[in-house]
Protein backbone atom coordinates (compact mmCIF):
# COMPACT_ATOMS: atom_id res chain seq x y z
CA UNK A 1 0.00 0.00 0.00
CA UNK A 2 2.99 2.44 0.43
CA UNK A 3 6.30 3.32 2.26
CA UNK A 4 7.51 4.19 5.36
CA UNK A 5 10.26 5.14 6.67
CA UNK A 6 12.09 7.69 9.95
CA UNK A 7 14.14 7.94 12.97
CA UNK A 8 14.38 7.92 16.71
CA UNK A 9 16.96 9.57 18.22
CA UNK A 10 18.10 8.02 21.52
CA UNK A 11 21.04 10.31 22.17
CA UNK A 12 18.50 13.49 23.21
CA UNK A 13 19.06 14.78 19.41
CA UNK A 14 16.50 15.90 16.81
CA UNK A 15 15.71 13.66 14.56
CA UNK A 16 17.68 13.91 11.62
CA UNK A 17 15.38 15.09 8.57
CA UNK A 18 18.08 15.20 6.43
CA UNK A 19 18.82 11.53 6.93
CA UNK A 20 14.82 10.72 6.43
CA UNK A 21 14.71 12.47 2.91
CA UNK A 22 17.48 10.60 1.73
CA UNK A 23 15.00 7.36 1.99
CA UNK A 24 12.47 9.37 -0.26
CA UNK A 25 13.35 8.55 -3.41
CA UNK A 26 13.56 4.84 -2.25
CA UNK A 27 10.24 4.62 -1.37
CA UNK A 28 7.92 6.72 -3.63
CA UNK A 29 7.23 4.03 -5.85
CA UNK A 30 5.69 2.34 -3.28
CA UNK A 31 3.65 5.17 -2.24
CA UNK A 32 3.19 7.24 -5.71
CA UNK A 33 -0.17 9.38 -5.06
CA UNK A 34 1.50 11.49 -2.01
CA UNK A 35 4.44 12.05 0.54
CA UNK A 36 4.27 13.51 4.04
CA UNK A 37 7.07 13.85 6.45
CA UNK A 38 6.71 15.04 10.42
CA UNK A 39 8.94 16.06 12.91
CA UNK A 40 8.84 16.22 16.66
CA UNK A 41 11.61 16.26 19.07
CA UNK A 42 13.63 13.10 18.47
CA UNK A 43 11.29 11.48 16.39
CA UNK A 44 10.82 12.13 12.21
CA UNK A 45 8.63 10.28 10.08
CA UNK A 46 8.20 9.97 6.02
CA UNK A 47 5.73 8.29 4.12
CA UNK A 48 4.76 7.67 0.67
CA UNK A 49 0.81 6.96 -0.25
CA UNK A 50 -0.61 4.43 -2.45
CA UNK A 51 -4.23 5.55 -2.35
CA UNK A 52 -6.82 2.62 -1.49
CA UNK A 53 -8.83 3.23 1.37
CA UNK A 54 -10.29 6.74 1.79
CA UNK A 55 -8.93 8.34 -1.27
CA UNK A 56 -9.16 12.05 0.18
CA UNK A 57 -6.40 14.03 2.09
CA UNK A 58 -7.99 12.90 5.27
CA UNK A 59 -6.05 9.56 4.93
CA UNK A 60 -2.74 11.54 4.39
CA UNK A 61 0.38 10.21 6.15
CA UNK A 62 1.86 10.76 8.61
CA UNK A 63 -1.07 10.62 10.84
CA UNK A 64 -1.39 12.51 13.77
CA UNK A 65 -4.08 12.73 16.66
CA UNK A 66 -3.34 15.75 18.98
CA UNK A 67 -6.19 14.65 21.31
CA UNK A 68 -4.73 11.13 21.25
CA UNK A 69 -1.23 12.38 21.50
CA UNK A 70 -0.49 9.57 19.01
CA UNK A 71 1.35 10.27 15.45
CA UNK A 72 2.01 7.07 13.21
CA UNK A 73 3.23 5.80 9.44
CA UNK A 74 1.51 2.57 8.35
CA UNK A 75 1.85 0.32 5.32
CA UNK A 76 -0.97 -1.94 4.39
CA UNK A 77 -4.66 -2.96 5.03
CA UNK A 78 -6.64 -3.45 7.83
CA UNK A 79 -9.72 -5.75 5.99
CA UNK A 80 -12.46 -5.23 9.68
CA UNK A 81 -11.31 -1.58 9.93
CA UNK A 82 -15.52 -0.58 9.40
CA UNK A 83 -16.00 -3.06 12.46
CA UNK A 84 -13.56 -1.81 14.48
CA UNK A 85 -14.38 1.95 13.63
CA UNK A 86 -18.15 1.10 14.67
CA UNK A 87 -16.96 -0.78 17.80
CA UNK A 88 -14.91 1.93 18.93
CA UNK A 89 -17.16 4.88 18.19
CA UNK A 90 -19.34 2.62 20.94
CA UNK A 91 -16.06 3.19 23.38
CA UNK A 92 -16.48 7.45 21.95
CA UNK A 93 -13.81 7.24 19.69
CA UNK A 94 -14.70 10.48 16.59
CA UNK A 95 -13.22 9.89 13.08
CA UNK A 96 -12.28 12.80 10.47
CA UNK A 97 -11.63 10.06 8.16
CA UNK A 98 -12.96 6.59 6.77
CA UNK A 99 -8.96 5.42 6.45
CA UNK A 100 -7.72 2.30 8.44
CA UNK A 101 -4.90 4.19 9.53
CA UNK A 102 -7.35 6.33 12.01
CA UNK A 103 -8.64 3.02 12.99
CA UNK A 104 -5.06 1.68 14.27
CA UNK A 105 -4.43 4.90 16.18
CA UNK A 106 -7.85 5.17 17.88
CA UNK A 107 -7.43 1.09 18.62
CA UNK A 108 -3.34 1.85 19.77
CA UNK A 109 -5.09 4.02 22.08
CA UNK A 110 -8.35 2.01 23.53
CA UNK A 111 -6.30 -1.73 23.65
CA UNK A 112 -2.40 -0.39 23.83
CA UNK A 113 0.05 -3.31 22.04
CA UNK A 114 -3.22 -5.90 22.50
CA UNK A 115 -4.58 -3.99 19.24
CA UNK A 116 -2.58 -6.18 16.88
CA UNK A 117 -4.92 -8.93 18.02
CA UNK A 118 -7.79 -7.25 16.87
CA UNK A 119 -6.53 -6.56 13.36
CA UNK A 120 -7.32 -8.70 10.10
CA UNK A 121 -5.04 -7.96 7.79
CA UNK A 122 -1.42 -6.89 6.25
CA UNK A 123 0.47 -3.99 8.53
CA UNK A 124 3.46 -2.80 9.44
CA UNK A 125 3.71 0.56 11.32
CA UNK A 126 5.14 2.57 13.48
CA UNK A 127 3.37 4.86 16.47
CA UNK A 128 4.98 7.56 18.12
CA UNK A 129 3.62 8.52 21.66
CA UNK A 130 4.13 12.16 22.14
CA UNK A 131 4.00 12.42 25.90
CA UNK A 132 6.01 9.13 27.01
CA UNK A 133 8.57 9.58 24.23
CA UNK A 134 7.92 6.07 23.47
CA UNK A 135 8.29 4.16 20.14
CA UNK A 136 6.10 1.09 19.04
CA UNK A 137 6.64 -0.69 15.98
CA UNK A 138 4.40 -3.96 15.19
CA UNK A 139 4.60 -6.03 12.06
CA UNK A 140 1.39 -8.87 10.86
CA UNK A 141 1.63 -12.04 11.80
CA UNK A 142 2.75 -13.43 8.36
CA UNK A 143 5.60 -10.51 7.59
CA UNK A 144 3.50 -9.92 4.49
CA UNK A 145 4.25 -6.11 4.96
CA UNK A 146 8.21 -5.52 5.51
CA UNK A 147 9.86 -3.31 8.04
CA UNK A 148 13.47 -2.81 8.38
CA UNK A 149 15.90 -1.59 11.12
CA UNK A 150 19.14 -0.41 11.15
CA UNK A 151 20.43 0.83 14.57
CA UNK A 152 23.42 2.64 16.65
CA UNK A 153 23.64 3.84 20.35
CA UNK A 154 22.73 7.02 18.62
CA UNK A 155 19.57 6.40 17.11
CA UNK A 156 17.39 3.51 15.36
CA UNK A 157 16.09 3.90 11.51
CA UNK A 158 13.39 1.92 9.92
CA UNK A 159 11.78 2.00 6.30
CA UNK A 160 9.89 -0.31 3.85
CA UNK A 161 12.69 -1.28 1.97
CA UNK A 162 16.35 -2.01 2.78
CA UNK A 163 17.94 0.19 0.26
CA UNK A 164 16.29 3.33 1.79
CA UNK A 165 18.33 2.49 5.03
CA UNK A 166 21.12 2.81 3.02
CA UNK A 167 20.38 5.60 1.16
CA UNK A 168 20.22 7.64 4.78
CA UNK A 169 23.80 6.12 5.35
CA UNK A 170 25.61 5.66 8.13
CA UNK A 171 24.90 1.55 7.49
CA UNK A 172 27.59 -1.25 8.13
CA UNK A 173 27.38 -2.60 5.26
CA UNK A 174 29.71 -5.81 5.44
CA UNK A 175 28.12 -8.94 4.29
CA UNK A 176 26.54 -11.12 7.53
CA UNK A 177 28.38 -14.22 6.93
CA UNK A 178 25.85 -16.24 8.67
CA UNK A 179 23.08 -14.96 6.42
CA UNK A 180 25.62 -15.63 3.56
CA UNK A 181 25.55 -19.41 4.94
CA UNK A 182 21.60 -19.03 4.72
CA UNK A 183 20.92 -18.19 1.21
CA UNK A 184 23.35 -20.77 -0.08
CA UNK A 185 21.82 -22.93 2.29
CA UNK A 186 18.08 -22.51 2.67
CA UNK A 187 17.19 -21.27 -1.28
CA UNK A 188 17.96 -17.80 -0.36
CA UNK A 189 15.92 -17.40 2.62
CA UNK A 190 17.24 -15.57 5.33
CA UNK A 191 15.65 -15.39 8.50
CA UNK A 192 14.75 -12.69 10.54
CA UNK A 193 15.97 -10.65 12.71
CA UNK A 194 19.17 -10.83 9.94
CA UNK A 195 19.76 -9.38 6.41
CA UNK A 196 22.67 -10.08 4.13
CA UNK A 197 24.06 -6.46 6.15
CA UNK A 198 25.31 -6.74 9.58
CA UNK A 199 24.14 -3.32 9.99
CA UNK A 200 20.32 -3.69 8.85
CA UNK A 201 17.55 -6.13 11.00
CA UNK A 202 14.13 -6.91 10.11
CA UNK A 203 11.42 -6.99 12.85
CA UNK A 204 10.20 -10.95 12.60
CA UNK A 205 6.82 -11.22 11.61
CA UNK A 206 4.23 -11.46 14.50
CA UNK A 207 6.11 -8.73 16.62
CA UNK A 208 5.51 -6.12 18.62
CA UNK A 209 8.78 -4.19 19.62
CA UNK A 210 8.17 -1.15 21.98
CA UNK A 211 11.42 0.81 22.38
CA UNK A 212 11.58 3.33 25.52
CA UNK A 213 13.54 6.77 25.08
CA UNK A 214 16.37 5.83 26.70
CA UNK A 215 16.76 3.16 24.28
CA UNK A 216 15.87 -0.14 25.71
CA UNK A 217 13.15 -1.96 24.03
CA UNK A 218 11.32 -5.13 24.50
CA UNK A 219 9.59 -7.41 21.82
CA UNK A 220 7.00 -9.61 22.30
CA UNK A 221 5.59 -12.09 19.65
CA UNK A 222 1.39 -11.90 19.54
CA UNK A 223 0.75 -15.02 17.56
CA UNK A 224 1.81 -18.74 17.26
CA UNK A 225 -0.90 -20.43 15.22
CA UNK A 226 -1.46 -24.23 16.42
CA UNK A 227 0.38 -27.17 15.49
CA UNK A 228 -1.47 -30.11 17.38
CA UNK A 229 -4.68 -32.15 16.21
CA UNK A 230 -7.12 -30.57 18.60
CA UNK A 231 -9.87 -29.94 16.20
CA UNK A 232 -11.32 -33.90 14.95
CA UNK A 233 -13.40 -33.59 11.53
CA UNK A 234 -14.51 -36.37 9.10
CA UNK A 235 -12.89 -35.52 5.77
CA UNK A 236 -16.26 -33.61 4.07
CA UNK A 237 -16.20 -31.51 7.14
CA UNK A 238 -12.36 -30.23 6.77
CA UNK A 239 -13.49 -29.94 2.88
CA UNK A 240 -16.34 -27.47 3.73
CA UNK A 241 -14.49 -25.83 6.39
CA UNK A 242 -11.58 -25.06 4.40
CA UNK A 243 -13.88 -23.74 1.41
CA UNK A 244 -15.95 -20.97 3.57
CA UNK A 245 -12.64 -19.50 5.63
CA UNK A 246 -11.62 -19.34 2.14
CA UNK A 247 -14.16 -17.73 0.86
CA UNK A 248 -14.30 -15.47 4.05
CA UNK A 249 -10.19 -14.74 3.17
CA UNK A 250 -11.11 -13.81 -0.59
CA UNK A 251 -14.28 -11.33 0.30
CA UNK A 252 -11.85 -9.53 3.03
CA UNK A 253 -9.80 -8.69 0.75
CA UNK A 254 -12.34 -7.18 -1.52
CA UNK A 255 -12.52 -4.19 1.08
CA UNK A 256 -10.94 -0.94 -1.18
CA UNK A 257 -12.40 2.52 -2.19
CA UNK A 258 -11.03 1.27 -5.65
CA UNK A 259 -11.46 -2.05 -8.17
CA UNK A 260 -9.43 -5.16 -6.85
CA UNK A 261 -8.06 -7.71 -9.63
CA UNK A 262 -6.57 -11.20 -9.99
CA UNK A 263 -3.33 -12.00 -10.92
CA UNK A 264 -4.54 -15.31 -12.75
CA UNK A 265 -1.18 -17.65 -13.19
CA UNK A 266 -3.85 -20.70 -14.28
CA UNK A 267 -2.94 -22.74 -11.50
CA UNK A 268 -5.31 -23.90 -8.83
CA UNK A 269 -4.78 -21.10 -6.56
CA UNK A 270 -5.48 -18.34 -8.41
CA UNK A 271 -8.35 -19.68 -9.76
CA UNK A 272 -9.92 -21.13 -6.67
CA UNK A 273 -9.78 -16.51 -5.89
CA UNK A 274 -11.81 -16.01 -9.35
CA UNK A 275 -14.28 -18.86 -8.82
CA UNK A 276 -15.09 -17.44 -5.31
CA UNK A 277 -15.37 -14.08 -6.31
CA UNK A 278 -17.18 -14.99 -9.49
CA UNK A 279 -19.58 -16.87 -6.96
CA UNK A 280 -20.16 -13.93 -4.91
CA UNK A 281 -21.75 -11.86 -7.72
CA UNK A 282 -18.04 -9.65 -8.55
CA UNK A 283 -18.92 -9.56 -12.57
CA UNK A 284 -16.30 -7.80 -14.98
CA UNK A 285 -13.56 -9.00 -12.48
CA UNK A 286 -10.01 -8.27 -14.08
CA UNK A 287 -7.52 -10.50 -14.59
CA UNK A 288 -4.10 -10.89 -15.71
CA UNK A 289 -1.46 -13.41 -17.17
CA UNK A 290 2.28 -13.45 -18.01
CA UNK A 291 4.12 -15.37 -20.60
CA UNK A 292 7.38 -16.10 -22.17
CA UNK A 293 8.89 -17.94 -24.80
CA UNK A 294 9.66 -21.13 -24.20
CA UNK A 295 13.22 -21.93 -23.80
CA UNK A 296 15.46 -25.50 -23.96
CA UNK A 297 11.46 -27.39 -24.24
CA UNK A 298 10.53 -25.92 -21.33
CA UNK A 299 7.14 -23.89 -22.03
CA UNK A 300 6.94 -20.38 -20.62
CA UNK A 301 3.13 -20.01 -20.24
CA UNK A 302 0.38 -21.44 -18.93
CA UNK A 303 -2.28 -19.79 -20.73
CA UNK A 304 -4.13 -22.87 -21.66
CA UNK A 305 -5.86 -22.68 -18.33
CA UNK A 306 -6.25 -19.22 -17.33
CA UNK A 307 -8.04 -18.81 -20.81
CA UNK A 308 -10.40 -21.69 -19.49
CA UNK A 309 -11.16 -19.02 -16.20
CA UNK A 310 -11.74 -16.05 -18.40
CA UNK A 311 -14.11 -17.67 -20.32
CA UNK A 312 -15.75 -19.81 -17.60
CA UNK A 313 -16.71 -16.89 -15.72
CA UNK A 314 -16.39 -14.04 -18.24
CA UNK A 315 -13.58 -11.99 -16.94
CA UNK A 316 -12.03 -8.90 -18.20
CA UNK A 317 -8.70 -10.39 -19.26
CA UNK A 318 -5.62 -9.43 -19.79
CA UNK A 319 -3.18 -12.38 -21.57
CA UNK A 320 0.46 -10.61 -21.43
CA UNK A 321 3.37 -11.96 -23.23
CA UNK A 322 6.51 -11.24 -22.66
CA UNK A 323 9.63 -10.55 -25.89
CA UNK A 324 13.16 -11.73 -25.06
CA UNK A 325 14.46 -8.78 -25.20
CA UNK A 326 12.08 -7.61 -22.57
CA UNK A 327 13.08 -10.02 -20.23
CA UNK A 328 16.53 -9.47 -20.19
CA UNK A 329 15.46 -5.77 -19.93
CA UNK A 330 13.62 -6.14 -16.60
CA UNK A 331 15.73 -7.87 -14.46
CA UNK A 332 17.89 -5.46 -13.95
CA UNK A 333 14.58 -3.47 -12.61
CA UNK A 334 13.48 -6.75 -10.58
CA UNK A 335 16.96 -6.53 -8.88
CA UNK A 336 16.73 -2.85 -8.25
CA UNK A 337 13.19 -3.83 -6.42
CA UNK A 338 14.56 -6.03 -4.18
CA UNK A 339 15.27 -5.52 -1.03
CA UNK A 340 16.97 -8.73 0.14
CA UNK A 341 18.62 -10.67 -3.13
CA UNK A 342 15.93 -13.42 -4.06
CA UNK A 343 17.31 -16.67 -6.37
CA UNK A 344 13.51 -17.35 -7.15
CA UNK A 345 13.53 -17.00 -11.06
CA UNK A 346 10.05 -15.98 -10.89
CA UNK A 347 10.72 -12.13 -9.41
CA UNK A 348 11.70 -11.23 -13.02
CA UNK A 349 8.04 -12.41 -14.28
CA UNK A 350 6.19 -10.70 -11.28
CA UNK A 351 8.09 -7.27 -11.66
CA UNK A 352 6.96 -7.00 -15.71
CA UNK A 353 3.56 -8.77 -14.61
CA UNK A 354 3.31 -5.77 -11.79
CA UNK A 355 4.23 -3.29 -14.39
CA UNK A 356 1.49 -3.72 -16.64
CA UNK A 357 -0.97 -5.02 -14.60
CA UNK A 358 -0.40 -0.98 -12.49
CA UNK A 359 -1.20 0.74 -16.27
CA UNK A 360 -5.01 -0.51 -15.53
CA UNK A 361 -4.95 -1.20 -11.76
CA UNK A 362 -3.89 -0.51 -8.17
CA UNK A 363 -5.00 -3.57 -5.90
CA UNK A 364 -4.95 -7.13 -6.89
CA UNK A 365 -5.30 -10.38 -5.14
CA UNK A 366 -2.89 -13.05 -5.79
CA UNK A 367 -2.55 -17.56 -4.66
CA UNK A 368 0.61 -17.01 -3.08
CA UNK A 369 1.40 -19.04 0.61
CA UNK A 370 -1.22 -22.15 -0.81
CA UNK A 371 1.82 -24.56 -1.19
CA UNK A 372 3.61 -23.88 1.89
CA UNK A 373 0.00 -24.42 3.87
CA UNK A 374 -1.84 -26.80 2.34
CA UNK A 375 1.42 -29.33 1.36
CA UNK A 376 1.45 -28.75 -2.38
CA UNK A 377 5.12 -28.56 -3.01
CA UNK A 378 6.65 -32.33 -4.02
CA UNK A 379 8.97 -32.17 -1.31
CA UNK A 380 6.17 -32.49 1.17
CA UNK A 381 4.90 -36.17 0.11
CA UNK A 382 8.75 -37.80 1.39
CA UNK A 383 8.46 -36.23 4.61
CA UNK A 384 5.50 -38.31 5.19
CA UNK A 385 6.11 -41.16 8.05
CA UNK A 386 9.40 -40.15 8.39
CA UNK A 387 9.78 -40.54 12.81
CA UNK A 388 9.67 -37.36 14.35
CA UNK A 389 13.15 -38.21 15.47
CA UNK A 390 14.44 -37.98 11.51
CA UNK A 391 12.85 -34.88 10.69
CA UNK A 392 15.28 -32.01 10.50
CA UNK A 393 17.77 -34.14 8.61
CA UNK A 394 14.80 -35.31 6.05
CA UNK A 395 14.04 -31.69 5.83
CA UNK A 396 17.44 -30.71 4.85
CA UNK A 397 17.50 -33.41 2.46
CA UNK A 398 14.73 -32.48 0.20
CA UNK A 399 14.55 -28.25 1.02
CA UNK A 400 18.16 -27.00 1.75
CA UNK A 401 19.85 -26.32 -1.87
CA UNK A 402 23.32 -27.69 -0.07
CA UNK A 403 24.59 -29.26 3.09
CA UNK A 404 26.86 -27.16 5.25
CA UNK A 405 30.30 -28.52 4.14
CA UNK A 406 29.22 -28.00 0.25
CA UNK A 407 28.21 -24.53 1.11
CA UNK A 408 31.32 -24.36 2.59
CA UNK A 409 33.28 -25.28 -0.69
CA UNK A 410 31.36 -22.51 -2.55
CA UNK A 411 33.43 -20.06 -0.48
CA UNK A 412 36.49 -18.48 0.31
CA UNK A 413 37.73 -19.25 3.80
CA UNK A 414 37.30 -15.57 5.32
CA UNK A 415 33.26 -15.97 4.67
CA UNK A 416 33.80 -19.80 6.73
CA UNK A 417 31.36 -19.93 9.55
CA UNK A 418 31.29 -22.34 12.53
CA UNK A 419 29.19 -25.54 12.61
CA UNK A 420 25.85 -25.00 10.00
CA UNK A 421 24.06 -22.01 11.31
CA UNK A 422 21.31 -23.68 8.97
CA UNK A 423 20.56 -26.71 10.00
CA UNK A 424 21.10 -25.63 13.86
CA UNK A 425 17.80 -23.30 13.16
CA UNK A 426 15.86 -25.77 11.56
CA UNK A 427 16.85 -28.28 15.03
CA UNK A 428 15.53 -25.20 17.01
CA UNK A 429 12.68 -24.49 15.21
CA UNK A 430 11.45 -28.35 14.90
CA UNK A 431 12.28 -28.58 18.88
CA UNK A 432 9.60 -26.00 19.63
CA UNK A 433 6.12 -28.02 21.73
CA UNK A 434 3.30 -28.77 19.06
CA UNK A 435 3.88 -30.21 15.12
CA UNK A 436 3.18 -34.28 15.99
CA UNK A 437 4.54 -35.06 12.56
CA UNK A 438 7.32 -34.71 10.45
CA UNK A 439 5.22 -32.72 7.67
CA UNK A 440 3.47 -30.71 10.56
CA UNK A 441 7.21 -29.48 11.59
CA UNK A 442 8.27 -28.45 7.94
CA UNK A 443 4.54 -26.54 7.17
CA UNK A 444 5.47 -24.88 10.49
CA UNK A 445 8.62 -23.76 9.60
CA UNK A 446 7.90 -22.85 6.05
CA UNK A 447 4.49 -21.03 6.89
CA UNK A 448 6.77 -18.87 9.22
CA UNK A 449 10.16 -18.30 7.97
CA UNK A 450 10.18 -19.88 4.28
CA UNK A 451 6.77 -18.16 3.23
CA UNK A 452 7.73 -14.88 4.39
CA UNK A 453 11.64 -15.02 3.39
CA UNK A 454 11.03 -15.76 -0.03
CA UNK A 455 7.34 -15.91 -2.02
CA UNK A 456 5.68 -13.45 0.52
CA UNK A 457 8.45 -10.67 0.04
CA UNK A 458 9.23 -11.39 -3.22
CA UNK A 459 5.27 -10.88 -3.90
CA UNK A 460 5.46 -7.76 -1.94
CA UNK A 461 8.99 -6.32 -3.57
CA UNK A 462 7.89 -6.81 -7.28
CA UNK A 463 4.42 -5.24 -7.27
CA UNK A 464 5.40 -2.34 -4.90
CA UNK A 465 8.11 -1.44 -7.30
CA UNK A 466 5.27 -0.30 -9.21
CA UNK A 467 3.27 0.66 -6.92
CA UNK A 468 0.70 -1.88 -6.81
CA UNK A 469 -0.95 -3.95 -4.02
CA UNK A 470 -0.81 -7.40 -3.61
CA UNK A 471 -3.50 -8.88 -1.40
CA UNK A 472 -2.89 -12.52 -0.29
CA UNK A 473 -5.88 -14.69 0.88
CA UNK A 474 -4.21 -18.10 1.35
CA UNK A 475 -2.67 -16.07 4.12
CA UNK A 476 -5.19 -14.74 6.36
CA UNK A 477 -4.26 -15.80 9.69
CA UNK A 478 -7.44 -17.67 10.34
CA UNK A 479 -7.02 -19.97 7.23
CA UNK A 480 -3.43 -20.51 8.32
CA UNK A 481 -4.44 -21.79 12.29
CA UNK A 482 -7.30 -23.73 10.42
CA UNK A 483 -4.94 -25.25 7.96
CA UNK A 484 -2.37 -26.32 10.65
CA UNK A 485 -5.00 -28.47 12.51
CA UNK A 486 -5.98 -30.32 8.88
CA UNK A 487 -4.45 -33.98 9.24
CA UNK A 488 -1.49 -34.06 7.05
CA UNK A 489 -2.80 -37.03 5.15
CA UNK A 490 -5.66 -34.76 3.88
CA UNK A 491 -3.20 -32.15 2.40
CA UNK A 492 -0.99 -34.76 1.02
CA UNK A 493 -3.76 -36.65 -0.67
CA UNK A 494 -3.86 -35.98 -4.92
CA UNK A 495 -0.98 -35.32 -4.96
CA UNK A 496 -0.55 -32.28 -2.61
CA UNK A 497 -3.51 -29.55 -1.51
CA UNK A 498 -5.95 -32.76 -1.27
CA UNK A 499 -8.19 -30.98 1.10
CA UNK A 500 -7.99 -27.60 -1.22
CA UNK A 501 -8.66 -29.70 -4.11
CA UNK A 502 -11.82 -31.25 -2.83
CA UNK A 503 -12.80 -27.53 -1.63
CA UNK A 504 -12.41 -26.60 -5.25
CA UNK A 505 -14.39 -29.26 -7.00
CA UNK A 506 -17.89 -28.03 -8.22
CA UNK A 507 -16.20 -24.47 -7.91
CA UNK A 508 -13.64 -24.57 -10.27
CA UNK A 509 -13.09 -26.28 -13.49
CA UNK A 510 -11.85 -29.76 -13.24
CA UNK A 511 -9.46 -29.70 -15.88
CA UNK A 512 -7.74 -27.00 -13.76
CA UNK A 513 -7.63 -29.23 -10.74
CA UNK A 514 -6.54 -32.26 -11.86
CA UNK A 515 -3.53 -30.66 -14.22
CA UNK A 516 -0.11 -31.23 -13.39
CA UNK A 517 0.65 -28.74 -10.75
CA UNK A 518 2.73 -25.99 -12.89
CA UNK A 519 5.09 -23.28 -11.10
CA UNK A 520 5.44 -19.85 -12.28
CA UNK A 521 7.54 -20.28 -15.41
CA UNK A 522 10.29 -18.44 -16.67
CA UNK A 523 12.39 -20.65 -18.92
CA UNK A 524 14.72 -17.75 -19.90
CA UNK A 525 16.26 -17.37 -16.07
CA UNK A 526 15.85 -20.87 -15.58
CA UNK A 527 18.07 -21.96 -18.12
CA UNK A 528 20.88 -19.15 -18.51
CA UNK A 529 21.37 -18.27 -21.90
CA UNK A 530 22.36 -14.94 -24.43
CA UNK A 531 22.32 -11.55 -22.48
CA UNK A 532 21.11 -12.94 -18.91
CA UNK A 533 24.04 -15.58 -18.93
CA UNK A 534 25.99 -12.43 -20.44
CA UNK A 535 24.81 -10.17 -17.37
CA UNK A 536 25.51 -12.97 -14.87
CA UNK A 537 28.81 -13.97 -15.89
CA UNK A 538 30.44 -10.28 -16.06
CA UNK A 539 29.14 -9.70 -12.83
CA UNK A 540 30.60 -12.39 -11.28
CA UNK A 541 34.02 -12.13 -13.47
CA UNK A 542 34.19 -8.58 -12.26
CA UNK A 543 36.55 -6.31 -10.49
CA UNK A 544 34.11 -5.55 -7.94
CA UNK A 545 32.78 -9.31 -7.32
CA UNK A 546 36.88 -10.11 -7.55
CA UNK A 547 37.86 -7.51 -4.79
CA UNK A 548 34.58 -9.18 -2.66
CA UNK A 549 36.00 -12.42 -2.97
CA UNK A 550 32.67 -14.12 -1.97
CA UNK A 551 33.13 -17.65 -4.13
CA UNK A 552 36.65 -19.39 -5.01
CA UNK A 553 38.08 -18.27 -7.95
CA UNK A 554 37.75 -22.33 -9.63
CA UNK A 555 34.45 -22.67 -8.29
CA UNK A 556 32.88 -19.58 -10.19
CA UNK A 557 35.14 -20.82 -13.52
CA UNK A 558 34.29 -24.40 -13.53
CA UNK A 559 30.09 -23.33 -13.21
CA UNK A 560 30.62 -20.65 -15.65
CA UNK A 561 32.35 -23.51 -18.20
CA UNK A 562 28.56 -25.55 -18.35
CA UNK A 563 26.08 -22.54 -16.51
CA UNK A 564 22.98 -25.02 -16.79
CA UNK A 565 24.17 -28.17 -15.25
CA UNK A 566 24.49 -27.49 -11.66
CA UNK A 567 21.31 -27.26 -9.75
CA UNK A 568 20.27 -27.05 -6.18
CA UNK A 569 18.46 -29.76 -4.65
CA UNK A 570 14.80 -28.11 -5.85
CA UNK A 571 16.43 -27.93 -9.61
CA UNK A 572 17.53 -24.33 -9.41
CA UNK A 573 20.27 -22.78 -11.06
CA UNK A 574 23.16 -22.50 -9.47
CA UNK A 575 24.97 -19.97 -11.86
CA UNK A 576 21.92 -18.50 -11.30
CA UNK A 577 22.05 -18.08 -7.17
CA UNK A 578 25.55 -17.37 -6.95
CA UNK A 579 25.35 -14.86 -10.09
CA UNK A 580 22.01 -13.18 -8.89
CA UNK A 581 23.69 -12.81 -4.75
CA UNK A 582 26.44 -10.29 -7.01
CA UNK A 583 24.36 -8.58 -9.16
CA UNK A 584 22.58 -7.40 -6.04
CA UNK A 585 25.35 -6.59 -4.22
CA UNK A 586 26.25 -4.84 -7.34
CA UNK A 587 23.10 -2.81 -8.16
CA UNK A 588 23.01 -1.49 -3.96
CA UNK A 589 26.30 0.09 -4.34
CA UNK A 590 28.30 -1.76 -2.72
Amino acid sequence: MCGLGGEFRLDGARGDRDAVARMSPCLERRGPDSKGTWSHGPVTFLHHRLKIIDLSEAGSQPMVNEELRLALVFNGCIYNHHELRRELQGHGYRFRSTSDTEVILAAYHHWGTACVDRFLGMFAFVIHELDSGRLVMARDRLGIKPLYLSETPQRIRFASTLPALLAAGDVDTGIDAVALHHYLSWHSVVPAPRTMLTGVRKLPPATVRVIEPNGSSTESVYWNPPATRELRLAPDEWRERTRAALDVAVRRRMVSDVPVGVLLSGGLDSSLIVSLLARAGQSGLATFSIGFNSVAGESGDEFEYSDLMAREFGTDHHKIMIADDRLAGGLDGAIGAMSEPMVSHDCVAFYLLSEEVSRSITVVQSGQGADEVFAGYDWYPPLAGVPRSKAVEAYADVFFDRPGHLVAGLLNPQWHVDGDPSLSYVRDHFAAPGAETTLDAALRIDSRVMLVDDPVKRVDNMTMAWGLEARVPFLDHELVELAALCPPELKLAHGGKGVLKEAARGVVPDAVIDRTKGYFPVPGVRHLDGQILDRVRDALLSRTATDRALYRPEVVSTLLADPNTARTTIGANVVWQLGLLELWLQRIGL
